[in-house]
């Protein structure tokens, strides 16, 4: 059971349960994304009102990756709870890496079924939920109304090809006076630049392996993707565009140095926020490009709260669980940090709400957006994996964080495109056949 009461003018979340017990400190691992640092800012009212208190490990996306992935497959029981992905839920929790959440369907004050059925499906494996998300995501494109206006560029009507978004680019590329025409991820890592490349691979008809699980990547559609990638920032991108991720692309656009930027829906909160951005009343929305086939062109993600099944401290972990991710959660990021600020894309109630929808006008085209996607048929050719941006196979952190490493050096001007993919294709042959998928 949970209680609302107002302190200081502020709504407080009270857990009835945790306060009777004996205090407990959790380990949280988490991205130092602006919707986790926000949670960090409020945790302390569970902190308060649980006896309870956290210790935050706050690491780089690639990081936590790496640290959270060698932690819970060695059963190293170093943290309580993680922020994971739409990726590895499925995988860890039919490993039995992760502690079921099926009872949170039994807790009416929680509500389980307003969070929007496909996230749900994606964060489980087998019927069990693993993890309960504080947000989700699709991909597309921030544009500056102030540039394009200025620059006479038409604003596209539906789903522009990459082709057309190239020389939007171009028209608004100003770097004398401090704009680029576009700003996207460089940075190597399956969840950095590859959630935007492998999204354009499919706009361009690839796949990342055929029916028979035989690698793609030196297909004549990956080719055409890497180098129209390549040529797109090097071009139209700011210098040293090999380093920058989501985080890096994110503070150049709120500060005004990206025309254009295609990314995750859930920076909208961030980027219209005037408290945060210096772009918030010049900013507008359209689809990311689709070119060869308009399937797979928006990725899908939530980053959601999981329990390690080698964490001591499960309860206390499920109680700050339903805290981070409950309705009265979402209202006090709303009442405390605008109604703008609210994690997007998870729970129906949230989006229905008139003061979100007043704040954040542009809440509807997310979702629906969101609910858009189709990660059963993420290519323009047959394949024999779910996941748009990523492939729900264990082996594909390795393969796509090779890849990514090879496309970033092919950005960077280290080797061409065609080495790029002739490497990465040897490299996922070898896995995928070390891996018994294919002989």
């Amino acid at each position: 059971m949970r209680l609302r009461s107002a302190c200081l003018g502020v709504t407080a979340l009270v857990s009835v349960a945790a306060t009777a017990a004996v205090a407990e400190e959790i380990t949280i691992a988490t991205v130092n994304n602006a919707d986790m640092i926000v949670m960090q800012e409020l945790a302390p009212q569970w902190e308060e009102e649980t006896g309870n208190t956290i210790n935050w490990v706050v690491l780089e996306e690639n990081v936590l990756r790496q640290r959270t992935t060698q932690d819970i497959s060695t059963n190293g029981g170093s943290f309580d709870i993680m922020f994971i992905g739409a990726y590895e839920t499925p995988i860890w929790g039919a490993n039995g890496w992760l502690e079921p959440l099926n009872d949170f369907a039994d807790d009416a004050d929680y509500d389980l079924e307003d969070i929007f059925q496909l996230v749900r499906n994606g964060l489980s494996a087998e019927g069990n939920l693993y993890a309960v998300p504080l947000y989700s995501e699709t991909s597309f494109t921030y544009y500056r109304t102030d540039v394009f206006e200025e620059k006479g560029i038409a604003v596209p009507d539906g789903q522009p090809t990459y082709d057309e978004f190239k020389e939007m680019a171009a028209a608004a590329h100003d770097p004398d006076n401090g704009i680029f025409g576009t700003c996207q991820r460089g940075k190597a890592g399956w969840g950095e630049n590859m959630a935007f490349v492998g999204t354009m691979a499919n706009a361009f008809g690839a796949r990342w392996f055929d029916m028979d699980w035989n690698p793609q990547l030196d297909s004549e559609e990956w080719n055409n993707a890497i180098t129209y990638y390549v040529d797109l920032m090097n071009n139209y991108g700011p210098p040293g565009a090999s380093s920058n991720g989501h985080n890096e692309n994110r503070a150049l656009f709120k500060d005004g140095k990206c025309a254009t930027w295609v990314d995750a829906t859930s920076a909208a909160t961030d980027v219209k926020n005037p408290e945060t951005s210096n772009v918030a009343d010049v900013t507008d929305f359209f689809k990311a490009p689709q070119q060869a086939t308009d399937k797979g062109t928006g990725w899908f993600w939530s980053w959601a709260l999981a329990i390690p099944a080698s964490s001591q401290k499960k309860d206390v972990a499920k109680d700050f669980l339903k805290w981070a991710t409950s309705k009265e959660y979402f209202e006090l990021v709303g009442e405390t940090k605008g109604w703008v600020a609210v994690p997007s894309g998870t729970r129906q109630s949230v989006e229905e709400d008139q003061r979100r929808l007043e704040a954040a006008p542009f809440a509807e085209t997310i979702v629906d957006a969101i609910l858009s996607v189709d990660p059963a048929d993420p290519t323009a050719e047959p394949v024999p994996y779910t996941g748009v941006q990523f492939v729900a196979i264990p082996e594909f952190q390795g393969i796509g964080n090779y890849v990514g490493q090879q496309v970033a050096a092919a950005l960077a001007g280290q080797q061409t495109v065609e080495e790029a993919l002739a490497n990465s294709q040897q490299f996922a042959v070898r896995e995928m056949t070390k891996a018994g998928y294919i002989q």
